[in-house]
């Protein structure tokens, strides 16, 4: 176990704590946003959030990510060594303490490039906890023309062009699954008003003990070019 990434990945979500006579009103600012508005784009300084790897070392694997947030490029190896057998990024808090009431918005939409046909899974969090409840979507994404995977993305970039295709997903609020640890949970309802963070995963699990069948060891890439509202 690398108890050392462990602590560089984790420590990037979680909020150190408030020395009391020194703390600021704990009010939580809520922006609303409206449909159509852009949430994430590479290296825009409108950005609210960065997005950083959460990987299955924090469970003791040895799977490892990366995540470029100027390119959108976030790729890696997944390997179920240690009983492991999942990538992941997640938005960093949310700047000036920001969480999104997207009450008038149907759900998310992104626009992403590559990812081999492979399914990946969206989380939607309306908690701070490290360990909350995970509202999750699962989609595929489109493998590119003119060379698939990793190497095909990395050859096309150095050269400034591409066949890949982009793709365009959405993720319908109404068809989220409650999950926790890729086990589904019940007697949640998902607060809409309180939007606090995002995550992308590539896990070999699904939900509840299955697999992922559309799922394959090694090196894997996927590149994000926009998280939108719709």
């Amino acid at each position: 176990w690398d108890i050392f990434r462990f602590v560089s990945q984790s420590s990037k979500f979680i909020k150190p704590p408030q020395i009391p006579f020194l703390a600021s009103p704990s009010n939580t600012v809520k922006k609303r946003v409206a449909p159509g508005e852009t949430l994430w784009t590479p290296s825009s300084s409108q950005n609210l959030f960065n997005f950083a790897p959460l990987d299955d070392v924090v469970m003791g694997g040895a799977s490892s990510s990366t995540v470029d947030n100027n390119t959108g490029l976030w790729r890696g190896t997944v390997t179920d060594a240690n009983n492991g057998g999942f990538v992941g990024i997640r938005s960093t808090p949310f700047k000036n303490g920001l969480s999104l009431n997207m009450s008038s918005c149907k759900g998310v939409e992104l626009r992403l490039r590559l990812g081999d046909g492979k399914r990946f899974k969206f989380v939607v969090r309306d908690d701070t906890s490290f360990n909350g409840i995970c509202w999750t979507t699962e989609f595929d994404a489109t493998a590119g023309e003119g060379g698939n995977g990793l190497a095909g993305l990395i050859g096309n970039a150095a050269r400034n062009e591409s066949n890949a295709k982009n793709t365009t997903i959405r993720i319908p609020f109404a068809n989220q699954t409650p999950t926790i640890f890729a086990r589904t949970v019940s007697g949640n309802t998902f607060d809409v008003t309180n939007v606090v963070g995002f995550q992308v995963a590539y896990s070999k699990f699904a939900f509840d003990n299955e697999l992922n069948q559309n799922f394959e060891l090694g090196d894997f890439a996927l590149q994000i070019l926009e998280v939108r509202t719709y």
